[in-house]
């Protein structure tokens, strides 16, 4: 989400047409002066009705995007402040929110100590994550694998190459381990990096 979170601002007004410092050639007289009075009329509609006429209007916000850079800055920001708080650390300043993640990331080691709130931070970035990737538009490539779970014995083990990580997607997985995430988080999904699927 580090990395991604930028990008969102660079999505959120359409592209150009044209590229920027490019001049465009004037257009012919007549030409000119046509869109000189449809731009009169177009200013006097306004003025008089409240009416923009169709394509004189600045380039429209993708309100997706927008939606998502608030509601994962509110998620940010709420996050990293129940951090601070179950650990009884003083408010942090205010900060843009790669710096709020970074932030949270320093305290990782002291999370995990607390269950409840490793869980819980878990989750969280878990879900902000995946939304951030979704107003993108990113989706990432899922290989079936031949073979087995090891812990549920199903056909459910499926490669992601971008994470470089094997997963059963069988959402009943539990393995013998009572403090994995997948007997209290059915969301939890086991994984196993490249190096220890080879070794499995």
């Amino acid at each position: 989400m580090l990395q991604q979170f930028p990008e969102l601002a660079r999505e959120l007004v359409p592209g150009r047409a044209a590229p920027v410092g490019r001049t465009r050639a004037a257009p012919p007289p007549a030409l000119a002066e046509r869109l000189r009075e449809e731009r009169e009329d177009a200013l006097l509609l306004q003025q008089r009705h409240g009416l923009v006429a169709p394509g004189h209007s600045a380039a429209p916000l993708r309100l997706h995007i927008s939606d998502t850079i608030r509601d994962l800055t509110d998620g940010v920001v709420e996050l990293e402040e129940a951090v601070r708080e179950r650990l009884g650390l003083p408010r942090a300043r205010r900060a843009p929110v790669p710096e709020r993640l970074r932030r949270i990331a320093a305290l990782l080691d002291a999370v995990a100590a607390d269950p409840v709130l490793a869980a819980h931070v878990r989750d969280e970035t878990r879900r902000m994550a995946r939304r951030c990737a979704r107003a993108l538009g990113d989706t990432e490539t899922v290989v079936r694998i031949s073979g087995r779970c090891p812990w549920c014995d199903s056909v459910s083990l499926r490669a992601f190459p971008d994470r470089h990580a094997v997963l059963c997607v069988n959402p009943a997985c539990r393995c013998a381990d009572p403090d994995c995430g997948c007997h209290d988080d059915p969301a939890y999904r086991h994984t196993w990096d490249e190096g220890e699927w080879r070794r499995t």
